[in-house]
């Protein structure tokens, strides 16, 4: 804490400022936050079950994400290999244009081509695609599409002119430096990749702002292929999707489309574009995928890329990279090799308990609230009480044979890094892919368990706490429960309040996109909603002089000011019931106070003006210094705690208030 700093004036340097100038950005970040330490401690753990030797617990699956770790830490064998792995899956897709001068046109159409990235690389370029629940019908997998992710972190970089660096000069540097590594003519690639720059800041044009993203019922549209077909003639989606999918597929299947006007424009842009450069794209964007696992020369050209994207000095520590990696690609494995010696279970049933009084408080505060109407309410009160909670793991991390299978698909083996990394991509492919014509699983994970993170999933009606969060600032079994509900217990709130926000409230108890609410209710909601984006577009982000986007983060404010109401009233029920807390020694500070100084450390943390940039630019969440200040700025709670007079920056006049 900086306890010079007024509470009642900003909250957020009165309980970060001196955590923030003793934690110093690492050269090779382009942050650093109470989340970052939380995640490198667990990594630290992490690479500790990596690196024990096969022991009689290991099952296969677990024995595959050592194996893996093992070949990726192994640099003398990735030396050997080289950038051979890569330079021959671009050979058998048809080659990269640019490292071949004399590049022929292959006899594959582009449609097939996309197919078997996809297929085989689960690579989505032009067109992302995937089988999930239709959001209309939960229990079904259909066919999805939906405009591709640009290669930048948001479509600004393409289209705004930015006084800070020149980002797309960047980016073409570095697809030129690569493309010459694999063999391009030095004093040609520049020219030609540039037409590749042109071509995608054409498909960035064509693509639909995120802001704009979040109805998801406006953006949703179910038709055949044969519809699809006459929109978008451009394209054969028929041989796209056969060139990759086993399923049997007509003109009369069902698809759902995310971005159709996204899907006019690009067929339009795909039919007045040079073959050469649509290729010379398609191709890049598997190579900048797969470069971050290279090393040396490759190494080096992606750490100069991203010194000018995210103001990163160094490259980070190759064990730290390779934990990563295998986390995320093996996550269930490696879950179960985590939660061996590293998870307590009496925190599953805390967890639970919490849960259960906080979505009490949720419950209360829907009765409270008075611009609802009471139908409307009483399906909202059903919708909180049929949520399923998913906290830890799933119980397919402590059944070696389920894990297994899991896993049965993946070839993994000790020498050869970047084959694996085909390999898991593959794998990934393969098991997303599969799901079409099967039920839709509600009971599967659908992310790893360590990790630092909490989700909500829509389409099931579910919130997920895993193994990773369950840990200090966030929880332990020896905090008062005032951190612990400032901690973990915002955090329950906010993914229960995911389930009526902007997005959330599309969605039924079952995870169904229906309107359950009516016209009167929807338009209130609309209204506070908006008080939430008027507020958090004044905040401005000092490092970089921008203001937060309050449309794109209205759903993630939402969730944070509701979760924060719900979690004290919550606490507040539970000293009720079981007496004042005995204060802590040392510390001048009441419970109450605490609850809050807690809920404001979780978002301690500096960032580089480019990392800044970056977040302001795409990211979902409000930055850390404003996820405390807007939701404490609306609370009375927090208000009456610290004694803020009213019209003090922390206690305005004008509240917002949705949930």
């Amino acid at each position: 804490m900086n306890q010079s700093a007024n509470p009642c004036v900003d909250f957020f340097q009165f309980a970060c400022g001196a955590w923030n100038k003793k934690h110093q950005i690492p050269e090779d970040r382009g942050s650093i936050s109470v989340f970052e330490v939380l995640s490198d401690q667990l990594q630290i753990i992490l690479k500790g079950v990596l690196e024990e030797p096969f022991n009689i617990l290991d099952s296969s699956a677990t024995r595959k994400a050592k194996v893996f770790y093992k070949s990726c830490m192994n640099i003398q064998q990735i030396r050997k290999f080289s950038d051979d792995p890569l330079r021959s899956v671009l050979t058998e897709l048809g080659g990269w244009p640019v490292t071949q001068p004399n590049w022929q046109e292959p006899n594959v159409s582009i449609e097939v081509l996309l197919g078997r990235l996809r297929g085989d690389y689960n690579e989505g370029v032009l067109i992302e695609q995937w089988v999930g629940p239709d959001d209309k019908n939960s229990s079904v997998n259909i066919l999805q599409l939906d405009q591709m992710t640009l290669a930048l972190p948001s479509r600004d970089y393409y289209l705004k002119q930015s006084s800070e660096a020149d980002y797309l000069g960047a980016y073409h540097r570095y697809m030129t430096e690569v493309a010459i590594l694999l063999g391009a003519d030095s004093d040609t690639a520049g020219a030609e990749l540039l037409q590749v720059i042109q071509f995608e800041k054409r498909l960035a044009n064509a693509s639909l702002p995120e802001a704009d993203r979040h109805d998801t019922s406006s953006i949703y549209r179910k038709l055949t292929l044969a519809q699809l077909q006459l929109e978008v003639p451009q394209i054969n989606w028929l041989e796209y999707l056969t060139s990759f999918l086993d399923a049997d597929i007509t003109h009369d299947e069902m698809v759902v489309a995310y971005a159709m006007p996204y899907f006019i424009e690009m067929g339009k842009i795909i039919a007045d574009s040079d073959r050469r450069v649509i290729h010379n794209y398609v191709m890049w964007r598997l190579v900048m995928d797969i470069v971050p696992h290279m090393i040396d020369e490759y190494q080096q050209k992606h750490t100069e890329f991203r010194r000018i994207m995210q103001g990163i000095q160094s490259e980070r520590n190759r064990w730290s990279q390779c934990v990563d990696w295998t986390n995320k690609k093996l996550g269930m494995a490696v879950g179960a090799l985590y939660i061996r010696d590293n998870f307590n279970q009496d925190s599953k049933e805390v967890a639970l308990a919490m849960i259960h009084t906080i979505r009490e408080a949720f419950n209360e505060l829907l009765a409270e609230n008075h611009w609802m109407d009471d139908e409307t309410r009483a399906v909202a009160k059903e919708k909180a009480d049929a949520m399923n909670e998913r906290i830890g793991y799933p119980e397919l991390l402590t059944e070696p044979e389920e894990l297994n299978k899991e896993y049965i698909m993946l070839n993994v083996t000790e020498d050869q890094f970047l084959t694996n990394i085909f390999n898991v991509l593959r794998y990934d492919a393969y098991h997303n892919l599969q799901k079409l014509r099967q039920p839709v699983n509600k009971d599967k994970w659908s992310t790893e368990p360590a990790i630092v993170n909490a989700f909500y999933n829509p389409n099931k009606n579910d919130i997920v706490f895993p193994a990773g969060i369950l840990q200090p600032l966030f929880y332990s079994q020896h905090f008062p429960k005032s951190l612990n509900y400032g901690g973990i217990g915002v955090v329950i709130g906010h993914e229960i309040t995911h389930g009526f926000d902007d997005k959330g409230r599309q969605f039924d108890k079952d995870g169904n996109m229906m309107q359950w609410w009516n016209n009167a209710t929807i338009r209130e909601f609309r209204e506070r909603a908006q008080c939430f984006i008027d507020q958090y577009n004044r905040y401005k982000l000092d490092e970089v002089d921008q203001f937060v986007n309050g449309r794109m983060t209205q759903g993630e404010n939402i969730a944070d000011n509701g979760g924060l109401k719900q979690s004290y009233r919550a606490y507040k029920k539970w000293v009720k019931k079981h007496g004042e807390e005995p204060q802590l020694p040392g510390i001048k500070l009441s419970h109450d106070q605490l609850f809050f100084l807690n809920y404001a450390q979780i978002w301690c943390g500096t960032m580089r003006p480019e990392d800044a940039l970056t977040k302001i630019r795409s990211a979902v969440h409000s930055p850390g210094p404003i996820r405390v200040i807007g939701p404490l700025s609306n609370s009375k709670d927090f208000a009456n705690a610290y004694n803020c007079p009213l019209g003090s920056p922390m206690n305005p006049r004008n509240k917002c208030s949705v949930w």
